[in-house]
C-alpha cells in the first residue's frame, strides 16, 4: 500500500505545521501532588467554573442540597449564567478542595455514577432549566470513568483473525469524520485505508484558512469524546489550532500509516458477484488504479466544494478573485479597495478581520443572519479552568454538557412551529418570539437606535431559519469609516468592479466569495455504482440527497456516509457528536455481518421510505421550511436535504444499537 505522510504545508505557504504528540500535556501538577498542598490546591479551584465544580462536588458527596441551594443563581448552562453569592462559591470550592484531597490521598473512591432522578436533578441544575428523562442514560455514557468507552465496537464474540483479514475497508476522507471511523476500525482490529485527495488530515480545517477562519462551536464540545483536549487557547479557536487537533489525533491512534494521501475517489461500484466494491482512484499526477473493498464509508462531508455566485461577468474581473475555501495566501487586502460578496459564516469572520487594514471594504448582502454575542467567544481559557478540566474527576464530563446543553438541545424547541402561533411571520413559536426580541435587542444597542444599518441588518425570517451566528465585532465593523454595506442586487461583476441593479458602479481593486459550498451536490463528483448497476445519484434525482440515518441507501450494500443527509445541525450542535453516533452505528453493522459469516447488509427498502417520510413531515413542522425563507438546507423543490430533524438525544437513541431486523444481511 502506497502511503505519503505530509510533513509540511507546501501548498499553503505561510501556514504553521502542527506537530505530533499528547494534546494536554503540561498542565500544571496533578492533584496528588497538589494534594500535599491545599493551599495551591484551593487556588487552583479558583480558575474553574463554580457551576461545574458544584456538579463534581455532589457527584462525590451525594449532597443534593447544595443543588437547591445553587439553583435560583443558575439561569443556564454557561459561566456567565450563574450568579451564585461569593459566599456559596466559596463554600463549594472549600468542600471540594477537601474532598480532592481525600480522594487523591485514598481516604475517599471514585464516586459512583450518578443515576434517576439523582443524575436528572444534577442535568437540570447544570442547565438552568429542567431536563427531560431521556437525557439520563446518555450522559451516564458520557460519565463513564477513563479507560471505558462505551462508544467503541466491542465483539461478542473473538473474531478469526483470519476473517478480519478478509475483510477490507474503504474510508474516503481524512478529515474529521473520517478518522474518527478509521479509529474505531483500528481498534476493532478491521483493516481499512483512507483514501484522502489532499496532502494532509483535517478536511474542512486543512482546507479553510482565510483570515479569521475558527469554530463557533465551543471547543471543548467540538472534539473527540475520546480524545479531549484540556489545552485550547480559548474557549472558540481558530483554524491553526483545530487543524492541529486532528493532526494529532491522527498521531495519537496510529493512522497515519493508514492513509493515502493525494489520492481522490473517482468511482465505486459493487460487485454482485464478489459482494465487494472496486474502487477507482485518481493520484495528483493523474494516474489511476483500482483497489477492492469489502465496505466502503464515506466521509466526504458536504462542506467541501466551494460555490461560486451565479453572477453575469464573474470571470471578467481583472483583479484577484478568492473564495474563502479555496484562499490564497500571497494574496495581501492591506490598501485595496475589496468587495465581500456574502455575509454568513465565513464571510462574518473575514470581514472583521481584514476591514482595519483595506482602503474600503464593501459588502454585499442578500439577506441578513441573525447574530448573538457570546462572551467567551474572544476570551482565553484560564489556566485553572485547563487544571480543573485535565486533573479533576468528571469536571470535563460534565462540562461537556453544559456546553451540549447551550449549544444543541436546549435550543431545539425553538425550531418548532406552534400552529396556533402569529406575529406575521416573524418567530414561529413564543419561545423562538422571546429569541427574536433578544437579539433585535441586541443588534440595537451595538448599532444605536436611528442607525440606518438597523434595517439593513435585521431578518425578516424567524431566528434559527438560517445558522445562527456568533458576533464577530460584526457590527462594530460595519460601523467603520471604511466599510460599506450593500443590500441591493449585483446587476453585473466588470473588470474594474461591480455594477448595481440601480445603475450604481463600485469600483474594486479585489473581490472575495463567501458564497458557501455546493451541499446538495451529495458525494459529487463520484460515480456510486449499486446492486445490478443502481446509479446512486440518478436514484436521489436532483439535488434531493437521502439516507437512512443519514448512513445508508437501499441497492448500495456496504456502503456507509458519515455526515450524510439530513444528519447536518443549524441551530448549533456539534457534527462530531453526530458522526461519533454513526461511527458506532456502522461498527454494529460490520460486527453483524462478520460475526453472522455474512457478506453485505442492506437496509431494506420499507425502512428506508418510513424514515425518510418521518423526517420530511418532521421538517413540515420545523423553521427551515417557514414561508419564504430561503437557505441552503432545501433543495429547488423545498425539501429539507441537510439537516437533522430530531434532538441530538433522539438521534443517539437512534443509533445506540444496529437493528437487525432493518435489513438485508446477505
Amino acid at each position: 500500500m502506497n502511503t505519503h505522510r505530509a510533513t509540511g504545508r507546501a501548498d499553503h505557504p505561510g501556514e504553521v505545521t502542527p506537530s505530533a504528540g499528547p494534546v494536554s500535556d503540561n498542565l500544571g501538577p496533578d492533584l496528588a501532588e497538589l494534594a500535599h498542598n491545599p493551599v495551591q490546591l484551593r487556588a487552583a479551584l479558583d480558575g474553574a467554573d463554580a457551576a461545574t465544580l458544584l456538579l463534581v462536588l455532589v457527584q462525590f458527596t451525594g449532597d443534593h442540597d447544595l443543588l437547591d441551594r445553587a439553583r435560583p443563581y443558575i439561569s443556564g448552562p454557561l459561566n456567565y449564567h450563574e450568579t451564585m453569592p461569593d459566599v456559596l462559591r466559596s463554600e463549594i470550592r472549600d468542600r471540594l478542595a477537601t474532598v480532592l484531597i481525600d480522594y487523591a490521598q485514598g481516604r475517599r473512591p471514585l464516586p459512583p455514577i450518578p443515576a434517576g432522578d439523582a443524575l436528572r436533578a444534577m442535568l437540570s441544575t447544570a442547565a438552568g432549566e429542567d431536563v427531560a428523562e431521556d437525557y439520563t442514560a446518555m450522559m451516564r455514557e458520557d460519565l463513564e470513568p477513563a479507560g471505558v468507552d462505551p462508544r467503541g465496537m466491542v465483539w461478542r464474540a473473538a473474531p478469526d483473525p483470519a476473517r478480519l483479514a478478509q475483510f477490507p475497508v474503504a474510508i474516503i476522507g481524512g478529515g474529521m469524520s473520517g478518522l474518527c471511523a478509521a479509529i474505531r476500525l483500528k481498534q476493532a482490529g478491521l483493516p481499512f485505508v483512507i483514501l484522502e485527495k489532499n496532502q494532509a488530515v483535517g478536511g474542512s480545517w486543512y482546507e479553510n484558512f482565510y483570515p479569521g477562519c475558527g469554530v463557533d462551536t465551543p471547543n471543548h464540545f467540538y472534539s473527540y469524546s475520546f480524545f479531549l483536549n484540556h489545552d485550547w487557547s480559548h474557549f472558540f479557536a481558530k483554524r491553526d489550532e483545530l487543524w492541529a487537533y486532528f493532526e494529532q489525533a491522527a498521531d495519537r491512534f496510529g493512522i497515519r500509516d493508514h492513509i493515502r494521501f493525494g489520492t481522490e475517489v473517482v468511482s465505486a461500484v459493487w460487485s454482485d458477484s464478489d459482494s465487494d466494491w472496486l474502487l477507482t482512484l485518481a493520484s495528483a499526477d493523474g494516474t489511476h488504479e483500482q483497489i477492492r473493498a469489502k465496505a466502503v464509508i464515506s466521509a466526504v462531508g458536504v462542506l467541501n466544494r466551494p460555490k461560486l455566485p451565479d453572477i453575469p461577468g464573474r470571470e471578467s474581473f481583472a483583479g484577484p478573485a478568492l473564495h474563502t475555501a479555496a484562499w490564497n495566501n500571497d494574496f495581501d487586502w492591506r490598501g485595496k479597495r475589496v468587495g465581500l460578496i456574502g455575509t454568513g459564516a465565513s464571510g462574518q469572520q473575514v470581514g472583521p478581520t481584514i476591514a482595519p487594514d483595506v482602503a474600503q471594504l464593501t459588502i454585499f448582502q442578500r439577506s441578513p443572519h441573525w447574530v448573538v454575542p457570546n462572551p467567551n467567544y474572544f476570551a482565553e481559557v484560564s489556566d485553572g479552568m485547563k487544571w480543573a478540566l485535565a486533573h479533576i474527576p468528571y469536571f470535563a464530563r460534565w462540562y461537556r454538557f453544559q456546553l451540549f446543553w447551550a449549544f444543541a438541545d436546549g435550543l431545539h424547541a425553538t425550531l418548532k412551529v406552534d400552529p396556533a402561533w402569529d406575529d406575521g411571520g416573524l418567530s414561529i413559536n413564543a419561545k423562538n418570539a422571546r429569541h427574536r426580541e433578544f437579539m433585535v435587542r441586541y443588534l440595537r444597542s451595538k448599532l444605536g437606535e436611528g442607525s440606518p444599518l438597523i434595517d439593513k441588518v435585521t431578518p425578516g425570517y424567524p431566528p434559527y431559519g438560517k445558522r445562527i451566528l456568533i458576533d464577530n465585532n460584526w457590527f462594530e465593523m460595519l460601523q467603520r469609516d471604511n466599510v460599506d454595506l450593500e443590500t441591493g442586487r449585483i446587476a453585473r461583476i466588470v473588470p474594474d468592479g461591480i455594477e448595481m441593479a440601480d445603475g450604481q458602479h463600485i469600483a474594486l481593486d479585489a473581490l472575495i466569495y463567501a458564497t458557501g459550498f455546493q451541499a446538495s451536490k451529495v458525494l459529487a463528483p463520484m460515480t456510486i455504482t449499486g446492486v445490478g448497476g443502481k446509479d446512486l445519484h440518478a436514484f436521489w434525482g436532483p439535488d434531493d440527497a437521502a439516507a437512512y440515518l443519514g448512513t445508508m441507501v437501499p441497492g448500495f450494500p456496504n456502503f456507509f456516509m458519515l455526515m450524510g443527509p439530513n444528519t447536518g445541525l443549524a441551530h448549533g450542535g456539534n457534527v462530531i457528536f453526530i458522526t461519533e453516533c454513526q461511527v458506532r452505528y456502522i461498527l454494529g453493522a460490520l460486527r453483524q455481518v462478520i460475526e453472522q459469516g455474512a457478506q453485505s447488509v442492506d437496509v431494506k427498502p420499507a425502512v428506508f421510505a418510513d424514515h425518510i417520510a418521518e423526517v420530511d413531515r418532521l421538517h413540515a413542522g420545523m423553521v427551515w421550511t417557514h414561508k419564504g425563507l430561503t437557505n441552503w438546507y432545501r433543495n429547488d423543490h423545498g425539501r429539507v436535504f441537510a439537516l437533522l430533524p430530531y434532538r441530538l438525544v433522539e438521534y443517539w437513541q437512534m443509533t445506540r444499537t444496529f437493528a437487525p431486523e432493518d435489513y438485508t444481511i446477505t
